[in-house]
């Protein structure tokens, strides 16, 4: 069969992709190594509970044309991302917001949670923060960073916040309202029903061929040979060999069970910010779909260090990896036939919506058709 186009891995990058390739009657093909599709955002029922097996995906953007463009494949539900805080049995509100406030210091106006973060920033001398630690520090104060930030960010990246860039954490929301929203995002929610049968009627097209358990690196070669034109998904070093050494990543660990009790933390996540804890947060799946089943399913999520052959979750974006990016990048660009894409192929961070939009600019640069309103 002749195809037009290869996709490497069936994440949403390489699925919306494959989509819109196919609406133009294009033929691709579509491989992934896992045994399953749909990627990271991959959910599976158990006990009639929808569970996301790579970790919490809770959808949130502010881009119209993007949550159409999402809805046109499954219903939304109205969840909102209200994550809390375990700090040694101590609960605290995420993210921070007056609630969190009023319970550490037991102040009720914004006003006197400012001059109590703006008091602990100066009597930590930071003027220009040099590290996420001192990021965190100046935006709420050390008694919030030493028992809400800095053990789990160091259990999340494996290092000390001090030799941690300050980027990391500006992402981090900060509130003087009594919301307990962590997404200011205009749209948000999770498909009743669970991710899955999104990219599956992504790729439902007759047009599209799709063969799981099927690894890149077994064929590349034949693959490079075969296709005009390759969408690759998966790690950029790894397509190079690792020429300039590996990029640093960081990789999870599941362990996921399923309990005979109706409802075990009463939220769909928590995390444990003690260093102490080996696990970042538990989930609680049955919560995204505000689910009465009889029992529930749970899972702890363990950060550890990325070797070769693990699978990488998060690029480490420091100074060196984000050098040595760059020379595969430029590599990449020797290659017309392949484009690198996702989370993996250009070593960024993506949320779900910023990988749409990514897709269809893509889309767009590759059939010369615009679509307004989508920016990633």
């Amino acid at each position: 069969m002749k195809y037009d186009y290869l996709v490497v891995g069936s994440g949403l990058f390489g699925s919306v992709f494959a989509f819109e390739a196919a609406k133009r009657g294009k033929r691709v093909k579509l491989i992934d190594k896992r045994n399953h599709i749909a990627g990271n955002i991959y959910t599976e029922k158990i006990e009639g509970i929808q569970v996301h097996k790579y970790g919490a995906h809770i959808f949130h953007t502010n881009n119209k044309v993007i949550w159409e463009y999402i809805n046109q494949f499954a219903e939304f539900n109205r969840y909102t991302n209200s994550p809390i805080a375990n700090f040694k049995g101590e609960i605290y509100n995420l993210p921070f917001n007056m609630n969190t406030f009023n319970k550490l210091w037991g102040v009720v106006t914004p006003n006197e949670a400012k001059n109590i973060i703006e008091k602990q920033r100066k009597a930590a001398g930071i003027d220009i923060p040099r590290n996420l630690e001192e990021q965190a520090i100046s935006l709420v104060g050390t008694d919030i960073y030493s028992k809400l930030v800095k053990g789990y960010t160091e259990k999340q990246w494996g290092r000390k916040a001090t030799e941690l860039p300050a980027f990391i954490i500006k992402r981090l929301p900060v509130r003087f309202t009594y919301d307990n929203n962590y997404f200011n995002d205009r749209y948000q929610g999770i498909p009743i029903g669970g991710y899955t049968q999104i990219v599956e009627k992504m790729l439902s097209s007759n047009l599209i061929d799709v063969e799981l358990n099927q690894d890149f690196f077994n064929h590349k070669e034949e693959y490079l040979r075969n296709f005009p034109k390759i969408i690759y998904t998966g790690m950029i070093d790894q397509f190079f060999d690792y020429q300039y050494g590996p990029l640093e990543y960081r990789s999870l660990q599941f362990e996921t069970e399923c309990l005979d009790i109706e409802n075990y933390q009463g939220n769909a996540v928590v995390n444990y910010t003690d260093d102490k804890t080996p696990f970042t947060r538990i989930i609680e799946h049955k919560h995204f779909e505000f689910g009465t089943q009889p029992k529930t399913v749970i899972t702890r999520e363990y950060p550890k260090n990325w070797k070769i052959g693990d699978e990488p979750y998060y690029p480490v974006n420091d100074e060196k990896n984000n050098i040595n990016f760059k020379k595969y990048q430029e590599l990449g660009k020797k290659l017309p036939n392949v484009v690198f894409g996702g989370r993996l192929g250009t070593y960024k961070y993506y949320d779900m919506h910023q990988v749409i939009g990514a897709a269809l600019s893509l889309v767009n640069k590759e059939f010369g058709i615009e679509k307004k309103g989508i920016s990633i």
